[in-house]
């Protein structure tokens, strides 16, 4: 399981550095400028849908049923199963790309309210929503994919397939962009190639494995209707975050910039989320869902606090060191052409307020999974519902005194009551989980992070991030805190003879002698 997670980090570190490539070149054409504001709520749209359809529900739904059917059943039999659900996600996903593309301008005005003010950005906002409208489509099948290949041990070729979104990005942005007279819609038409090739890039490896689905419309199959059983609640419990990010944009709109700042922002917290905490989520489902399927339950409970212990380990410095060194990031990412120092002022601000849940985002992903490894889809569900209130009414609350970083304070606050309730209802499940352990790691988190604190609130405090260009300098410095952060936390780790060091150190050394050939 750890070492599937270590290629998803990998691929996943690859597709953020791609990323934040693809960000710096947005945020240098576009800044915080109208069109960028109409740009990142259209692509909210499609994004939600997203996580309602693919990444969220239809693989917290479909791999613990294929798997099930792996184990119990034949080969031809879980083929069968992966073709009636391809076809039956393409057959509905295309009647609501349709139904998105002509339903757009009553959308759009839904999500961003703030724009009615001003007729051009609301339509240049309903042109973009039309034009990505089809990722969904690509998306979701890519994501079906990647459920397959995921059952299955197989996470390198969906790991990797993110790439391919940032990478027709920004050539669009580049090379296509400037040749339209609205240069904004050259990144969207990027948006939906990169999809597709996302989705076309993992049909190689299910052929391979001989799990290349085809079409087969038989929406009546049993394994059908029980991971839509498990997903109509999951289409909530999953996409809680996606949910709470929608109705920050919807309140955003109303602030010049807000949109922007929230995606910038969010984007810095997707890193290491994304690297570390979606990586252990997407590899531990499935060694979850077969100890749930062997009634397993003392493997299920070591397992999840093996996870939980992880996360801690790795999101809570990355956390630690976002809030401390937030400016000097942004500033030198981000702030550059259009990209102004009150928009780094403003996206530092939301990234401080995103931080504070950072930990809660990883551990809710880890804990979700255990309740959907049991193909309890109901209690995630009812705990987001609750989430998503509180994040409305956190949101109410914060706007007026903190603008748009109150609303990202208010979906991080809201990820934490949701975790709360998730750990009290599955201790209540599962007669408790590895609680002793799981403390004695948090101490030593807290400990090794002394030195990371020391380092980066000494480098943030410098003045040289107040001073125009000096990129190399910047850069060099800004490296070599990261640096000195990581081996102080790890040294500490190593003296205090922590066990999760000791399994990511094991796994390292075995790696490197495969390279070496000891």
């Amino acid at each position: 399981m750890v070492k599937a997670a270590g290629v998803i980090g990998v691929a996943t570190f690859s597709s953020r550095i791609l990323g934040f490539v693809r960000d710096m070149v947005l945020a240098r054409m576009f800044g915080a400028t109208p069109a960028a504001d109409a740009f990142f709520v259209a692509f909210r749209i499609p994004s939600l849908l997203r996580e309602l359809f693919a990444e969220g529900s239809m693989s917290a739904a479909f791999i613990p049923v294929f798997t099930e059917y792996r184990t119990m059943r034949t080969k031809r039999e879980a083929w069968e199963l992966a073709s009636a659900v391809f076809t039956t996600l393409l057959t509905i996903v295309t009647c609501v790309t349709v139904m998105g593309i002509l339903a757009a301008p009553w959308l759009v005005q839904i999500l961003a309210p703030g724009f009615q003010a001003n007729p051009e950005k609301l339509a240049l906002t309903t042109l973009l929503t039309r034009v990505m409208f089809p990722y969904l489509l690509f998306i979701s099948l890519a994501a079906l994919a990647m459920g397959i290949l995921n059952s299955v041990r197989a996470f390198a070729a969906p790991a990797f397939s993110p790439l391919f979104l940032n990478l027709f990005i920004i050539g669009c942005a580049w090379y296509v962009s400037p040749l339209l007279p609205e240069p904004i819609v050259g990144v969207a038409i990027g948006v939906v190639a990169g999809g597709a090739a996302q989705f076309a890039m993992q049909l190689p490896s299910l052929k391979l494995r001989g799990l290349l689905f085809g079409f087969r419309f038989e929406p009546g199959h049993p394994g059908v209707r029980r991971i839509g059983v498990l997903m109509v609640p999951s289409l909530l419990g999953l996409s809680v975050t996606q949910i709470n990010l929608t109705v920050s944009t919807i309140l955003a709109s109303f602030f010049a910039g807000g949109p922007t700042y929230l995606f910038y922002g969010m984007r810095l917290i997707q890193f290491p989320l994304g690297i570390f905490g979606v990586a252990l989520a997407t590899a531990i489902l499935p060694t979850l869902s077969a100890q749930a399927a062997r009634g397993a339950l003392d493997e299920l409970r070591t397992t999840l606090g093996f996870g939980l212990r992880m996360i801690l380990f790795i999101i809570m410095p990355a956390m630690l060191g976002l809030i401390l060194l937030r400016q000097p990031i942004v500033h030198l990412f981000f702030e550059h052409g259009t990209f102004t120092a009150h928009d780094t002022a403003e996206t530092g601000l939301a990234v401080l307020c995103y931080s504070v849940g950072l930990w809660a985002f990883g551990g809710v992903r880890i804990i979700v999974s255990a309740f959907y490894s049991l193909q309890d889809t109901r209690t995630p569900a009812i705990s987001a519902a609750i989430a998503v209130v509180a994040n409305l009414v956190f949101s109410l609350l914060l706007m007026s005194s903190l603008g748009a970083a109150g609303l990202a304070l208010a979906t991080a606050l809201a990820a934490i009551v949701n975790g709360g309730i998730l750990v009290a209802v599955l201790h209540r499940r599962l007669g408790g989980v590895e609680w002793g352990s799981v403390g004695r790691s948090s101490l030593r988190v807290l400990v090794a992070s002394v030195p990371l604190v020391v380092v980066c609130a000494w480098v943030a405090d410098q003045q040289i991030w107040t001073h125009p260009g000096e990129w190399i300098e910047k850069s060099a410095m800004l490296c070599v805190a990261i640096g000195l952060s990581v081996v102080g936390y790890l040294g500490v780790h190593a003296l205090l003879r922590s066990e999760e060091l000791g399994l990511v150190w094991g796994m390292v050394r075995k790696k490197l002698g495969r390279v070496t050939g000891r």
